[in-house]
């Protein structure tokens, strides 16, 4: 088996995974909590760990990303603020921060998008 041929079949692992805890969440969010062992007073601990894990891939990127992984870096960042400022909004909370989050990363797709399209070279 090539080293290629690994990865790729780690990465599906990881989207199996995460795509099966990510519906978990949105279906049933007592059974995510429960499948995935997490508990509510924790997540706040949860969440830095996020952020630092995203601000690591950000860092990642401006060393060796080129302009479509960082696409989808702002497309991720740009569903996570969208759906976030929703739910919040859907409860009545203070959403603002979230919606500007995700409608800040929706641009810089965009702009990400358009550099990849016109030009040959990376960031």
């Amino acid at each position: 088996m090539s080293l290629s041929l690994l990865v790729t079949l780690f990465l599906l692992i990881a989207i199996a995974l995460v795509g099966y805890m990510a519906f978990l969440f949105w279906s049933n969010p007592e059974r995510g909590l429960a499948e995935t062992t997490h508990r509510i007073e924790k997540l706040p601990y949860v969440l830095a760990d996020r952020y630092t894990a995203f601000a690591v891939m950000g860092i990642g990127m401006l060393a060796f990303g080129d302009y479509p992984i960082i696409t989808v870096y702002f497309l991720a960042g740009a569903i996570m603020g969208l759906a976030d400022g929703m739910i919040y909004a859907r409860a009545g909370h203070p959403h603002m921060k979230h919606t500007a989050s995700g409608v800040l990363s929706a641009l810089a797709m965009i702009v990400t998008a358009v550099a990849w399209a016109t030009t040959s070279t990376g960031v």
